[in-house]
């Protein structure tokens, strides 16, 4: 098969100075490995395959997106920083035009953090992806984005912030959620009362191999995203569906996250999770590189592949295929759904509880949107975590309508900070961040 070679772009972050503990998934290993094999096969050695340094995120960026308790400062270390960074320069050199697409092999991940950040929950402090889709809206316009997440786990960080923006398509393609962390991800999460749609879950059953893995992308994301017409594509490219990962129980291979990856064709992949880092991520990590760079990825499979031992079973094929026709059938009925939204209320509200695995907070949330039809709608958030103060954000949605920017101003100006520890005003659109 003759590919189109691609000018392609890598940033590499291992983070030596980050870990969670010595022995912990999440080290500095995962991504070593991944670099002795790209020197060992000669990746670099391709006139279309260029290494790149991280950048180093900023406060600005990170308050961009994210209400971090009390600051930044207080929740993220250098390391984070820089992974975010590295996503940026990823987008950059993509949107700069520098290449045709890029890969951020960097860590720590990101895509369990959602909107308010109290610590460290599912690995991530800071959301990566989300820190350089707004970087990239700020810096180059506004850009209907798709974010196609194929980590193992449900990236519930990545659809919490987007709940709301009608101009995000979040695609989230996991092991179920009834089987692994964090327990969510169903095809009933279709995205917030302004933006129903723009969130698509796809939960997959243990077990399931590539043959489903692309049954999935071939009939239910690409159509999804023909429909929706992105001006970017990226892939939230966790490797924790592998069929060696050690905390879960997927059958994925590098080869099918090769051709995963061919076909989809992201303008930008960013790692997040994978955990057999001897095993498995230096030949996904290859395959990807090679998928990218349009070059022949047919001889990368792993000393012990074998696609007889890891094929699913019939029953798990007959699953995956009334699901995808379930899921979409949700999503060209979208619009039938949104008519059948009431509009009695200005505004609505959600209660959630939000576990910091990693840290062991705990948090009571209550959000609160208004239904608006000209766009995400303002939100609002009054977060409570054991051991910390009580905090107020007014979150102002990027393109957001006259009504919505009055009412936050107001809403921010009229509150006072008790009995909050702090009130934040984030306005996306005017890139505006106020703490009193």
């Amino acid at each position: 098969m003759t590919r189109k070679h691609r000018k392609t772009g890598l940033i590499f972050f291992p983070a030596f100075d980050w870990a969670i503990s010595p022995t912990h998934p999440e080290r500095e290993e995962r991504l070593l490995y991944t670099q002795d094999q790209v020197f060992e096969e000669g990746l670099l050695d391709f006139e279309n395959i260029i290494e790149y340094k991280p950048g180093m995120a900023t406060e600005e960026d990170i308050n961009r997106i994210h209400i971090c308790v009390p600051d930044v400062k207080s929740v993220t270390t250098e390391s984070h920083l820089i992974s975010a960074g590295g996503a940026i320069t990823a987008g950059k050199k993509v949107l700069d035009g520098e290449v045709d697409n890029a890969f951020a092999l960097v860590r720590p991940p990101g895509h369990h953090a959602m909107t308010v950040v109290h610590g460290n929950r599912g690995f991530c402090n800071v959301n990566i992806e989300a820190i350089m889709v707004e970087y990239i809206r700020k810096h180059y316009g506004h850009k209907r984005v798709a974010i196609i997440d194929t980590d193992c786990h449900h990236g519930d960080g990545t659809q919490e912030i987007y709940w709301h923006d009608p101009d995000t398509l979040y695609i989230s393609i996991h092991q179920d959620g009834r089987t692994l962390y964090p327990g969510s991800g169903f095809p009933d999460e279709f995205g917030g009362p302004n933006a129903l749609g723009a969130t698509i879950n796809i939960p997959l059953p243990p077990r399931t191999s590539e043959e489903g893995f692309l049954y999935v992308l071939d009939n239910l994301i690409l159509p999804i995203l023909d429909d929706f017409k992105p001006d970017l594509v990226v892939n939230s490219a966790g490797q924790d569906n592998h069929y060696t990962d050690p905390i879960t129980d997927m059958r994925f291979s590098a080869q099918g996250y090769a051709i995963l990856n061919d076909r989809l064709n992201p303008d930008i992949a960013v790692l997040e999770g994978g955990y057999s880092v001897e095993t498995a991520l230096p030949y996904i990590n290859v395959g990807i590189i090679l998928a990218m760079a349009g070059i022949d990825y047919s001889y990368v499979t792993e000393p012990d592949y074998n696609v007889e031992a890891i094929r699913q079973s019939a029953d798990i094929s007959t699953y995956i295929e009334r699901e995808v026709e379930l899921i979409h059938n949700l999503w060209k009925n979208r619009n039938d759904q949104k008519a059948r939204l009431s509009r009695d209320q200005e505004f609505v509200s959600r209660n959630k509880n939000i576990y910091y695995d990693t840290d062991g907070i705990n948090e009571e949330q209550r959000e609160t949107v208004r239904l608006c039809d000209d766009c995400g709608g303002l939100v609002t958030i009054d977060s409570r975590a054991n051991f910390m103060d009580r905090i107020f954000a007014v979150i102002v949605p990027r393109q957001s309508c006259p009504t919505c920017r009055r009412k936050g101003e107001e809403i921010f100006e009229s509150t006072e900070k008790r009995p909050f520890g702090h009130v934040y005003f984030q306005d996306r659109d005017k890139d505006i961040f106020i703490v009193k």
